[in-house]
């Protein structure tokens, strides 16, 4: 898929939400291509590889815990000092942690890549640490309460991510599927990414937006793990890409999902979602295109 199909993808999700003006379809579709599609895409992908693959990709589970203690920390800091709004201080960390790496991740990613497994295994260790830990977040700064338990429990039932826990294990165990069973996975899974770049395009919302907010959220959720990326990895072949894509995505649809749910500035947080994974999308695009 090159750019241009993306963008057409992302403008068709738009247009269509505008013409249907039912919140139903979307739903489904996005229902469908991540507890189905996506699910068969993360499994195929990652049961084909054996132990030494993983063991040769070591450097994507370390990145992932620097990026999330290195966007958490800063914004943690920066809020500390620099921000009054209790709220705002909140819903930024949880924005600057908590990143997309799936929906618009596994897309761009695949600008670079012809296997993305290194992204997807990046994707899913990122999200079972930061779903609880932004829960978390959520609720030291409002007047709910979070359950480590259940944060977990919700992580672990969402079919790609058990997929995915279920593919590490027959690789660690060094069991070997057949091709007949893995390549219809990864090519009918594969349809996921279109769907989600469809769906995303539906979502777009501006309702709310501040440009002081989205240059807070883009510092720590995309240009600085960007640049730690590129100047600590860069020749690590494809992890690198891998790595440099996912740790600079913009927030994931379910930061703003948590602060809805706690009332912390979600309608400030769409805005500035919406806007920063434009502005990521075209920003990959442009460094495609310099064939970087």
């Amino acid at each position: 898929m090159d750019v241009y199909q993306m963008l057409a993808l992302i403008a068709l999700g738009y247009v269509l939400k505008r013409l249907i003006k039912d919140e139903r379809p979307f739903y489904w579709l996005n229902l469908f291509s991540t507890r189905i599609l996506l699910t068969l895409f993360v499994f195929g992908n990652v049961a084909s590889k054996d132990l030494g693959y993983l063991l040769s990709i070591k450097l994507v589970f370390i990145y992932v815990l620097l990026i999330i203690a290195l966007s958490l920390g800063l914004s943690y800091l920066y809020t500390r000092y620099f921000v009054k709004d209790e709220d705002w201080r909140g819903a930024l960390m949880i924005l600057s942690t908590y990143p997309n790496t799936a929906a618009m991740g596994f897309p761009i990613a695949s600008l670079f890549l012809d296997d993305i497994t290194p992204a997807i295994l990046y994707s899913t260790t990122n999200s079972l640490i930061v779903l609880p830990l932004v829960t978390f977040i959520a609720a030291h700064y409002s007047s709910g309460k979070a359950s480590i338990k259940d944060s977990l429990v919700k992580a672990l039932k969402f079919p790609p991510t058990a997929a995915n826990l279920l593919a590490l294990f027959i690789v660690l165990t060094r069991v070997k599927l057949p091709s007949w069973l893995l390549e219809p996975a990864r090519s009918i899974g594969w349809w996921s990414i279109p769907l989600l770049l469809v769906y995303f395009g539906s979502i777009i919302n501006l309702r709310e937006f501040r440009l002081r907010h989205l240059a807070e959220v883009g510092l720590f959720r995309s240009v600085i793990p960007f640049l730690f990326v590129l100047l600590t990895l860069r020749g690590a072949g494809d992890i690198y890409y891998a790595v440099l894509v996912e740790a600079s995505m913009p927030p994931a649809i379910m930061a703003n999902v948590v602060l809805a749910h706690y009332k912390l500035k979600a309608e400030e947080g769409i805005g500035v979602t919406v806007v920063l994974t434009l502005i990521t999308l075209l920003f990959f695009m442009a460094i495609k295109a310099l064939g970087a």
